[in-house]
């Protein structure tokens, strides 16, 4: 009894597997600049600023992920079950979430800012070897105090419920043991551009321009 695939089929396969491929390549030109900073560093209000000036598209995992929750896509039901349940999201579906939307804009963006991401090593490392190779990473640093500084003054006037002293504690030192493996690495190859965000907007912003200007 013949186990062979019918013709149709295998073409049908071979086409599936080449539009993959195809838009997989696409994303190989593309520039890619991972930022990462702590809650209250800045980060977001720089992104708008690069964004503003240089032309690229801004892309943060989190918001793709409630924007997929509120389509009421099969895919979005399937999050809202995770994330009820207190689970992590698997990194292949927030790397797919970032893939969808990155093939959207490629073939007119200037580049790319992945904000918030990655969070963790092993996103980093599947992200450039099954998409493209990130740039550098834009790093902005602040100690932990101004930080709270700032959270605790947003949370005055922000109504989000994790602008609290104990949340803010908590997500500081989460997002300090996640990502400090992940700036040792690409600082380990000297991919890591450092910017102080102790200051103003305007004097952070005077530094990032720097480092846009000369990549």
């Amino acid at each position: 009894m013949s186990t062979s695939r019918p013709a149709n089929l295998d073409t049908k396969l071979q086409t599936f597997v080449d539009a993959g491929k195809e838009s997989t390549d696409a994303l190989k030109q593309c520039k890619v600049i991972f930022v990462l900073g702590g809650p209250g560093s800045g980060k977001g209000t720089q992104c708008e600023k690069i964004v503003e000036k240089f032309g690229y598209t801004h892309l943060s995992s989190g918001d793709l992920l409630r924007a997929e929750v509120q389509s009421g896509s099969d895919r979005g039901k399937k999050l809202v079950e995770i994330m009820e349940k207190g689970e992590l999201v698997s990194l292949d579906t927030v790397l797919e979430l970032i893939r969808e939307a990155m093939l959207k804009e490629a073939a007119t963006s200037k580049g790319f800012l992945i904000d918030g991401y990655p969070r963790e090593l092993e996103q980093g490392i599947r992200f450039e070897n099954e998409l493209t190779p990130c740039q550098f990473v834009l790093y902005f640093e602040v100690s932990e105090d101004v930080m709270k500084q700032r959270l605790l003054k947003r949370g005055e006037t922000s109504g989000r419920v994790d602008d609290n002293e104990e949340t803010i504690a908590k997500r500081l030192k989460t997002f300090n043991d996640c990502t400090q493996p992940v700036i040792e690495h690409y600082a380990s190859n000297d991919q890591v551009k450092k910017i102080s965000s102790s200051g103003t907007v305007e004097e952070t912003w005077q530094l990032v321009e720097q480092v846009l200007n000369d990549s």
